[in-house]
């Protein structure tokens, strides 16, 4: 490594760690590059971060990675077991397990991320607005809440999608309407300490409206508290949608699920025991990475 290199790169560091910041981009450069220094030291937080951007990978690469097409079926070949031809082995129906299972990342991902972009926004709007504004919208709001957490999610689950009809679709209605309550609570606990700060009382005094402080200044407070929340519930989404296409309401086949995958091999279970193993293995990788990515995550943006 060149001399200049290594001073561009020392000054680059320098910048982002000085105590003084001469502008608010500098400031907050400064603030992510600590918050990522302090994530890097995390061993475990880092697995999670590779486990996470692997499934990325391999979603956004199926087509390359897979070695069949996770659709097509070859009666001669069903319930093989694991070889360099097939690496997970075939299901009943000579399908190829590895091709089936790469494919189900699209699937988790495309539920994971369906369910985040409603409930969060959901969640954090519903919980902020009543910590701010209390009172008898408080009071609704939070026994809405209520209702909602008294019931085991996935039991509340399976009642939306037995209303709704089993899909694809209606999985990710079903897991959105009963996973945004711990958003509520979360954002309501933050928002209760945040409206008594000193500088949200000079934001009022200067005649800013209450749906400019909660916009503007509440939310984004927040926001550490949503992301981190948010991080740590897609394992349990994970798991619901897979609890949900193993009861046959989820994704319909011949849709890759993994929960599905695992409920149409449980028959063999004994005798070809890799038809329900790996879409398992699969489940608990991915639902241990984003478990430790949101431990390192909160221990980097919570203070407290």
């Amino acid at each position: 490594m060149s001399d200049t290199s290594v001073s561009d790169r020392s000054g680059w560091r320098d910048w982002l760690m000085s105590t003084s910041p001469a502008s608010r981009r500098q400031a907050r450069l400064g603030q992510f590059y600590r918050q990522w220094l302090a994530f890097r030291s995390n061993p475990s937080a880092m697995i999670g971060l590779v486990i996470v951007v692997a499934l990325l990978l391999i979603a956004a690469a199926a087509p390359l990675v897979a070695s069949q097409d996770p659709l097509v079926q070859d009666l001669p070949q069903r319930l093989q077991p694991p070889s360099w031809a097939h690496l997970f082995g075939t299901d009943a129906l000579g399908r190829d397990i590895f091709s089936r299972v790469v494919y189900g990342t699209r699937v988790t991902l495309v539920i994971v991320l369906l369910v985040v972009i409603t409930v969060g926004p959901i969640g954090l709007l519903i919980g902020c607005a009543a910590g701010y504004l209390g009172g008898w919208v408080d009071t609704v709001l939070m026994r809405i809440t209520d209702v909602f957490l008294a019931f085991p999610r996935l039991v509340l689950a399976l009642a939306f999608v037995a209303a709704l009809g089993p899909g694809l679709e209606n999985a990710v209605i079903a897991i959105a309407f009963t996973a945004w309550p711990p958003y509520a609570r979360v954002a309501r606990a933050e928002t209760m300490v945040i409206r008594n700060a000193d500088y949200i009382s000079a934001i009022q005094l200067q005649g800013a409206s209450q749906g400019r402080i909660v916009w503007k200044h509440v939310v984004p407070m927040c926001m550490p508290s949503l992301i981190v929340r948010t991080t740590l519930d897609m394992a349990g989404i994970i798991l619901t949608a897979a609890g949900l296409g193993f009861l046959g309401l989820g994704a319909q086949p011949p849709i890759p699920e993994w929960g599905a995958m695992i409920s149409a091999g449980r028959e063999q279970i004994f005798d070809q025991w890799w038809v329900a193993t790996f879409p398992g293995l699969a489940i608990c990788v991915v639902a241990l990475g984003f478990n430790l990515l949101g431990d390192g995550l909160r221990d980097v943006m919570d203070a407290r």
